[in-house]
């Protein structure tokens, strides 16, 4: 499948998002996902957004919620991919995943598998230097690093209060983590 085959696809899913508002929708597996978005969810990634786009080069871009197809049966739309400018100026429905340098991700509570086993094997597959998973459900940020082909080869668990600071192919980057929403009611997870 081409990224204009996928684009098409990517803008059939979005018709579907329109019908169901307040539904983040992904290809994961061969499966179309329908996750409920919570204010949560998105004020982390807006936290996130605000903490990151003053330290990023000219030369990149933050993206949130756009189309990247890693293969027929997966698309992900990450949370927030940092991809060139040049690209992010397309302002296109769909991009490689090769144009991804950094990638987070906000967990949800029908997220859990594909943000914390999932979606890392693709991302360090396709050699993503750095992938952060905030949990507002736990209350704290995975970093995983140094991609391998079968998945992160590091990974540290940093609950939220202290900053964070990533080195990353595009410089350090610190990422203020005390504000960032906890949810008082996720259920317990071990």
């Amino acid at each position: 499948m081409t990224v204009s085959d996928l684009d098409r696809l990517h803008s059939q899913l979005s018709r579907l998002e329109d019908l169901f508002p307040g539904y983040h929708t992904e290809i994961v597996e061969g499966s179309i996902m329908m996750n409920p978005v919570r204010p949560f969810h998105g004020k982390t990634i807006t936290r996130l957004w605000t903490e990151l786009e003053p330290q990023l080069p000219s030369a990149w871009a933050l993206v949130t919620d756009v189309a990247f197809p890693f293969d027929d049966d997966n698309e992900f739309c990450p949370d927030l991919a940092v991809i060139p400018a040049e690209a992010e100026e397309k302002n296109s429905g769909a991009y490689q995943p090769d144009l991804i340098e950094f990638v987070a991700e906000v967990v949800s509570p029908s997220s859990i598998r594909r943000d914390y086993e999932v979606k890392p094997r693709w991302y360090a597959s396709r050699g993503i230097a750095n992938y952060l998973v905030f949990d507002p459900l736990r209350g704290h940020v995975v970093t995983l690093w140094n991609p391998g082909p079968d998945g992160y080869r590091g990974r540290d668990t940093l609950a939220y209060g202290p900053d964070l600071t990533v080195d990353s192919p595009l410089g350090k980057l610190t990422i203020a983590t005390a504000a960032l929403p906890v949810d008082p009611k996720a259920p317990s997870r071990s």
